[in-house]
């Protein structure tokens, strides 16, 4: 059936496809484009592009996030539309531009699937009965309003009071602006459903007026908010000029107050309760009263807020409550820490002093000095515990800048105090022990020298006065107990090395690690690795084995790894299902951690000619040194394994001694001329150097010319002259313990260090037969195997002096 309706010139039939719409209304009139993309959607527009007509009824969904709406969810009042344009995208949608003609309700549905089809009846609008002026007054007043919302800052369309200028029809009229509005699609719908064209204009009168309220709204919220960043600005302006006519008139009025009254006055009390010398708190309410007259905004205010949040902050006043118990002192540090009673006992006259003396005592500066993992850091730690101090600790492994230490003036950006005035803010109190760790790690460059900056901290005369740079005022720090840990003193300047009290660590024996690996360092790995008792047993066999051949430092690092990484084996076990207790001993150390890394076949199993073993000091402690010679046809001396110049001279040394000598060590004069001699150290890519191993390259030189072993359970330390004589050395200790480490049972000695056997411990010295010498003869005779019978077949040629006899005559001391 075909509709012709009269007025309208163009005749669609009463049975239409329907497009559901989900976000907006179309009104009659309205040219806009729409993107299909439901199946059911783009049935129907090709459903309608196959008529001539290209109809379609478009109606609006009551649920916007509805997929595939059902009838009762959809308006019943639609707009029927001609489709004048489709276009196919890539993405598989269709974009269509449609003309709205007529309102029309829908009847009933004839077909719902695969598209809507519904039954339609056209709905025109009730004739106006108003008196046109009256209408016309709306309809001016509607675009005046139209006007101002545009004004006030309502993104609309350019052209539409262009558009409106020309639309005489109060319909019409009120369609166009609804569709130009954005309401949502409820207000919208509720707006076509309204026939009476001038109910319809009161309709968008109402929305056009409270769209002005909201816009003036937002219009007076910026205004504010603009004023008050101008009132902000004026009166910076009026306090800056109120600043110059009181420097020009000399008034006393009050200044303004920029600054909060709770923050001024919450720094006034802290200032007064803080307890600072008269310097310090003449200098904070001078600052104070500067911020007052500031700019809460201004950068200047916030670096003076800044510096006295610093000066209020530090512990002028505050100070720890000191224990000067000794027993109770020496239980912690017996707790912490094994053995090292030397240490231990400085700490505990530190606190007897401390007892009688009281404030009147200067605060000590220790130095821990000896290689990694003895345990010096934790020792300071734990000399704060027993005295009852609070701990800080300052890394100074690699500072350059003397700023570090003194801080920086506030007149560069960025600045703040040095360490030392930061870690009195960090420990709270005036009085807490301080550790300056790697002290012999100070470095320096044009920004200064921060170990001579170190010289007034730590020279208790100076620091009671000490000036940071960026506080510039005095504060004391001579409460302070400072603790300095080093591995080379060498690298310490003497200036600063001098104001320090040196107490070595040297490292730890075999039994001392068996002992501190049972009673620290095997509980913490396993509550580490969440392990207990029930699950693993370390056996001392099992620990020796680890201490020995996986081992080979004075410290107690490596060790602690092994010991964890057993203890993580054992954790994997269990996480299996495992549940029997795991016994460490030393095949299940091999077991669990490899092959042995370090054996005493590796480094000696037979008496040798020419390799000779010496003894050298490093920052890691005591090290063993192999010399080994040769020599081939040739002339001339070759010294390989990266040697330093100390160590070049004393070979050369050597050869001239020997060469002076050689008739009475039974040496062909010829054997010199005739033959180069290729001295070489091993690892050759570890640079040695060092005035200690005069005789050990001169026994090994004597041994090749004379073709006599070196005995393999022997070594030495010692530089030589050229008269033979035996000179001392120092890091007696540490070479001592790497002797033992390989279980070597004697070390000769210069005479002049038998005094330094007294700091050997007694199981040291249980073990290695400690043997003093004054000459290059007692060496050999000592080293070199059967080198007394040997001697004798030469002293029948050339005769024995009296001299040489009292040198060969004295016995060998044994510690």
């Amino acid at each position: 059936m075909v509709t012709n309706y009269e007025g309208d010139n163009i005749e669609f039939k009463d049975t239409l496809p329907l497009l559901p719409i989900r976000d907006l209304v179309v009104y009659p009139f309205m040219i806009l484009p729409l993107f299909v993309g439901r199946d059911s959607s783009i049935k129907a527009v090709e459903h309608a592009l196959n008529n001539s007509e290209r109809l379609i009824l478009l109606a609006s969904q009551k649920d916007i996030v509805a997929e595939t709406p059902a009838p009762s969810e959809i308006y019943e009042l639609g707009t029927v539309a001609m489709i004048m344009r489709m276009r196919k995208l890539p993405d598989g949608r269709i974009k269509i531009l449609v003309q709205g003609l007529s309102k029309a309700r829908i009847l009933n549905y004839e077909q719902t699937d695969p598209f809507f089809v519904t039954k339609i009846e056209k709905i025109e609008d009730k004739q106006c009965e108003e008196d046109m002026i009256a209408v016309n007054a709306l309809m001016r007043n509607i675009k005046e309003q139209l006007e101002k919302v545009i004004t006030l800052g309502k993104v609309l369309s350019p052209d539409i009071l262009m558009v409106l200028e020309d639309i005489q029809d109060p319909g019409r009229l009120a369609d166009l602006v609804a569709s130009n509005l954005n309401l949502h699609v409820g207000e919208a719908q509720i707006i076509l459903e309204i026939l009476d064209p001038v109910e319809r204009l009161h309709k968008i009168s109402e929305i056009l007026s409270r769209e002005l309220e909201i816009l003036a709204m937002q219009q007076k919220i910026r205004s504010a908010a603009k004023d008050e960043i101008n009132k902000n600005q004026k009166e910076y302006f009026l306090r800056e000029q109120i600043k110059a006519i009181k420097s020009e008139l000399g008034e006393n009025g009050q200044p303004i107050q920029s600054e909060p009254e709770d923050e001024i006055s919450e720094f006034r009390e802290k200032i007064l309760k803080s307890g600072m010398p008269e310097e310090a708190e003449t200098e904070a309410l001078k600052q104070l009263t500067r911020l007052e007259k500031m700019h809460p905004d201004s950068s200047e205010s916030t670096i003076t807020r800044t510096y006295l949040e610093w000066l209020t902050d530090l512990p002028w006043s505050a100070e720890s409550t000191e224990h000067y118990d000794l027993d109770k002192a020496l239980d912690i540090l017996d707790e912490d820490h094994f053995d090292l009673k030397k240490v231990k006992e400085r700490i505990l006259e530190f606190l007897a002093v401390k007892r009688l003396k009281g404030k009147d005592m200067k605060g000590p500066i220790l130095c821990f000095s000896g290689p990694p993992g003895v345990g010096k850091t934790s020792l300071g730690k734990s000399i704060a515990k027993a005295t009852g101090r609070e701990f800080v600790r300052i890394s100074l492994g690699g500072v350059k800048d003397e700023a570090e230490m003194r801080g920086h003036r506030r007149t560069y950006v960025g600045s703040m105090p040095g360490r030392f005035i930061q870690a009195l803010k960090q420990a709270g109190t005036n009085n807490p022990v301080i550790l300056l760790d790697e002290v012999d790690k100070l470095g320096g460059d044009y920004k200064g020298d921060p170990a001579s900056a170190l010289l007034e901290i730590l020279d208790p005369e100076q620091n009671k006065q000490f000036r940071d740079h960026y506080l510039n005022v005095a504060f004391d720090l001579s409460n302070c107990m400072f603790i300095a840990t080093s591995n080379v003193l060498e690298n310490i300047p003497g200036p600063l090395r001098d104001r320090m009290e040196i107490i070595n660590l040297s490292g730890y024996s075999q039994e001392e690690k068996l002992q501190i690996s049972k009673k620290y360092l095997i509980p913490k790995q396993m509550d580490e690795n969440g392990i207990t008792d029930d699950h693993v047993n370390f056996e001392d066999e099992g620990i020796e084995s680890v201490i020995r051949h996986y081992t080979s430092e004075a410290g107690l690092r490596n060790l602690e790894r092994r010991i964890g990484a057993l203890c993580r084996k054992v954790a994997m076990k269990i996480a299996k299902g495992e549940e029997e207790t795991t016994s460490i001993i030393h095949e299940t150390v091999e077991k669990f951690l490899g092959p042995p890394l370090y054996t005493k076949e590796d480094h000696h199993d037979r008496d040798e000619v020419g390799v000779c073993t010496g003894l050298a000091w490093t920052a890691h402690g005591g090290e063993i040194l192999h010399i080994e010679s040769t020599m081939m046809k040739g002339k001339g001396l070759t010294l390989t394994g990266q040697l330093g110049d100390v160590m070049k001279e004393s070979a050369q040394t050597a050869i001239g001694y020997i060469r002076s000598r050689a008739e009475y060590l039974g040496i062909d004069d010829e054997i010199f001329e005739k033959n180069e001699v290729h001295i070489h150290l091993p690892a050759g890519a570890i640079p040695k150097d060092g005035p200690s191993a005069g005789i050990t390259l001169a026994t090994t030189l004597v041994s090749l010319f004379t073709g006599t072993p070196i005995s393999k359970d022997v070594a030495m330390t010692g530089e030589i002259t050229l008269t033979g004589k035996v000179l001392p050395i120092g890091g007696l200790k540490e070479k001592a313990l790497a002797a033992m480490r390989m279980n070597i049972g004697t070390v000769i000695i210069p005479w002049k260090n038998k005094k330094d056997l007294v700091d050997i411990p007694d199981e040291y010295r249980e073990k290695i037969n400690f043997v003093p010498v004054k000459t290059i003869d007692q060496v050999l005779d000592i080293a070199l195997v059967d080198w007394k019978e040997k001697k004798k077949s030469f002293t029948k040629k050339i005769g024995e002096s009296t001299a040489s006899k009292k040198d060969t005559d004295l016995p060998p001391v044994a510690a």
